[in-house]
């Protein structure tokens, strides 16, 4: 029984946005944080333990990086839309004709 689709369709009735990133990002919180305490002993974390007292800021830079490249990389892959463009101008014009003959607009 695959219940992916199930578990998906709760989380979007009743989870909202604030919800499921609190949910998302305690988990990995809490781990990091158990890790740092000495809570979960492992034995690379000893040796490591710069790197992961550092982890959810790199995590943060890594995050950031990648939603600026995102919106660069949308931002001038964007389309122009010569077509609308020119509909929407000539709308424009019409809508000024109208209020200048109802005396709206000057």
């Amino acid at each position: 029984m695959n219940l992916t689709p199930r578990i998906r369709q709760i989380t979007q009735e009743s989870m909202s946005k604030l919800t499921e990133w609190l949910t998302y990002t305690s988990v990995p919180l809490g781990v990091w944080l158990a890790v740092i305490t000495g809570y979960i002993n492992l034995s690379y974390a000893t040796e490591w333990q710069e790197i992961f007292l550092f982890l959810p800021l790199i995590a943060l830079l890594v995050f950031g990086f990648y939603a600026a490249s995102v919106v660069l990389y949308r931002t001038f892959t964007f389309n122009d839309c010569n077509m609308e463009a020119a509909e929407l101008k000539k709308e424009i014009e019409e809508a000024k004709k109208d209020l200048r003959t109802k005396g709206i607009f000057s």
